[in-house]
This record gives structure tokens, C-alpha cells and sequence, in this order.
């Protein structure tokens, strides 16, 4: 048995798939513990990390656990999972925990994560992803209401990549003793702008899309009337702006660890047009 967190999010819903096509059991785990939209034969689980309590009894008989970062109750989780007889977890962490800078809201959390896993003594993996192309999607109504489209960083260059790709890491690092210990930067095949993503938008839509940079303020606004907090604004401007965190660089590992290479942004914004109309 293998227990996805966060199995309704889009690194989790790939993932539970992957392993149930496999034929793997698998339990899924989510604050709701709603089963539609998923696979045949999978467990779905109500649950809430911040509450280790709710998902102490769905260890139970677990093998591998899929873990998302950021939550109050890691730890404890994660001594439940070792007395529940759990043998490996998998964390779903970000590339810029490499920075090691624990003063960054952002790669603060996830440093503090791979800590806790690192010290569960558990088999551990961490998978450490660029930017996710699903990030695109927030820019759906605006593409719904006219071809121009204002983008946030203009000039921050990122290898994004598909949670589907993710997930078919994660997944093997569950499966295998291969990548115990190991810590998994997963990039997308290629470094785009947002002007790039957009104008590719634009050709899966068939429509002639122009992205327009917004300023350092206007992306301070916008992203504080999302409800994002300050301290992780500032992280994202140290990313894009005073380049603390290069996402620019291409790693060959999702074609390593899986056998082909990881899908392009145009794979993905065919697949997903209909998000966008």
C-alpha cells in the first residue's frame, strides 16, 4: 500500500494515477476525502496535515509515503509512519531548498521539511521541481478576455515542468531502493520567459497571444491581492529578481530516472486548452 498526501493536488492526482495503473494499492489522502475523479480501486481518506491525529490510522499497513511539505504536524506524521511499520517517503520539496538559505519564507519551509524527513529515519528521497507549467493556468482569465496578457518576472528564464513528469519520478523513487538518500533536481526540457509560454498559449489556442511584463510594483500588488504573504513575496522577488534561485538550467534527470524525456510546455498547453477558452 502507498499513501499519497495532497493527492487531489497536481504533483498527488498524477501521482495516485500513476500507481494505481501500475497496479499498486494505493490510498489517497485529502482534506476532503472526496473519491470522485479517482482511479478504480482506489482508498480515498479525509485527512489534514496540520492535524496529525487524522491520518495516523491511514498508515496503517503502508509501505511508501508521499509526503507534501510546509505542514505543522511533519514530524509527527512522520513518527507515526515509522512506528506504523512505513519503510520509505518520498517529499515533495523545490529547487530551491539547493540554496540552503533558510532566511527565504519559501526555501525556508522546505528546508525545515527535508529536515524532519531526514531525521524520521525513514528511507528518504527528495524531488526538488522547477517551477510548475500548471502555474499558467492562473493566467486563464485573462487569455478568456482579450490577447493581451500581463505577466509577472518578464525576464526570469525557468525550466518548467509538467507535475506529470513529477509524479513519474516520484513514483519510481517509491518503488525503488535506487534513489534512497538522494536528493532529485526534476526540470522541465526547456528554459522559457513568459513571453514564450504565452505565445505558446496562443498557438495551442490558435489565437496570437502578446504577453506584457508588469513592474516590480504592480507584481508586488497582484501577488499581495492573491493573499500571499509578504515574507513569501519577497522570496519570489529574491528568486526572479535578485536571482537568488536559477531555474534556468536544464538536469537530464527526469529522462534518467524514467527512461524518456520530460514533456514540453506545447505537450502542455495542448493538453490543457480547453482550461484557457
Amino acid at each position: 500500500m502507498f499513501l499519497v498526501t495532497g493527492a487531489t493536488g497536481n504533483v498527488g492526482s498524477e501521482l495516485v494515477r500513476a500507481l494505481a495503473e501500475s497496479g499498486e494499492r494505493v490510498r489517497a489522502v485529502s482534506r476532503s476525502g472526496r473519491g470522485e475523479g479517482l482511479p478504480p480501486g482506489v482508498e480515498a481518506v479525509a485527512g489534514d496535515l496540520n492535524r496529525p491525529e487524522s491520518v495516523r490510522d491511514a498508515l496503517d499497513g503502508v509501505r511508501g509515503l508521499f509526503l507534501m511539505p510546509g505542514y505543522e504536524g511533519q514530524r509527527q506524521i512522520l513518527a507515526d509512519a515509522r512506528d506504523a511499520g512505513v519503510r520509505r517517503v518520498v517529499l515533495l520539496s523545490g529547487r530551491s531548498a539547493g540554496t540552503g538559505d533558510r532566511d527565504n519564507a519559501v526555501s525556508g519551509y522546505l528546508l525545515a521539511a527535508e529536515d524532519a524527513v531526514r531525521d524520521s529515519g525513514l528511507d528518504w528521497t527528495f524531488v526538488r521541481p522547477t517551477s510548475f507549467m500548471t502555474n499558467a493556468l492562473r493566467l486563464a482569465d485573462q487569455i478568456r478576455e482579450g490577447d493581451t496578457v500581463r505577466v509577472p518576472f518578464p525576464d526570469a528564464l525557468t525550466t518548467d515542468i509538467d507535475p506529470y513528469d513529477i509524479a513519474q519520478v516520484a513514483q519510481r523513487a517509491l518503488l525503488s531502493d535506487e534513489f534512497a538518500g538522494r536528493a532529485l533536481g526534476v526540470t522541465g526540457p526547456e528554459a522559457l520567459l513568459p513571453a514564450d509560454r504565452v505565445r505558446i498559449l496562443g498557438e495551442a489556442l490558435g489565437r496570437d497571444l502578446r504577453a506584457v511584463g508588469l513592474g516590480h510594483e504592480e507584481t508586488r500588488a497582484e501577488m499581495a491581492a492573491t493573499g500571499m504573504p509578504k515574507p513569501y513575496v519577497d522570496a519570489f522577488f529574491a528568486f526572479f529578481v535578485d536571482g537568488t534561485l536559477d531555474e534556468s538550467v536544464v538536469l537530464p534527470t527526469v529522462e534518467q530516472v524514467t527512461g524518456r524525456p520530460p514533456r514540453t510546455f506545447a505537450q502542455w498547453a495542448r493538453d490543457h486548452a480547453a482550461a484557457f477558452r
